[in-house]
């Protein structure tokens, strides 16, 4: 029965982790409590000034999902280049070649739209 080993590997898992969190709480001590001093973050000395009011530019997490987006598209290229040999032996070379063709013309285009709407430019 194959639900009786998923139902036996979740319900070890479970019983695992709690006797992974009842060691760690064991060793570890527990919750002291102390002074707010000691809680505070230490930097050479000086008191710690934190600003709620920063404000990240939104131009750094579209850089990062842009750098993301295309980062997977080369890494899903190669092993397409890799394996293209094979294709090519089995007779599927030109199915393969097509769907890869359509897949760069479909990279290229949000290269340039990206470029056009200027969406890596920091101005």
């Amino acid at each position: 029965m194959p639900l009786g080993g998923v139902i036996f590997l979740a319900v070890f898992i479970a019983l695992f982790g709690a006797l992974l969190i009842v060691l760690a709480r064991a060793a570890g001590g527990g919750l002291k409590t102390g002074t707010g001093v000691k809680f505070d973050p230490y930097e050479c000395g000086i008191p710690g000034q934190e600003k709620r009011d920063t404000k990240i530019s939104v131009k750094f997490y579209l850089t990062a999902i842009l750098f993301i987006l295309f980062d997977i598209e080369i890494i899903f290229m190669y092993p397409w280049a890799i394996t293209f040999r094979d294709f090519i032996f089995s007779g599927q070379g030109l199915v393969v070649g097509i769907a890869m063709l359509v897949f760069l013309l479909i990279f290229i285009f949000g290269l340039f739209w990206e470029i056009k709407s200027k969406a890596l430019e920091w101005d």
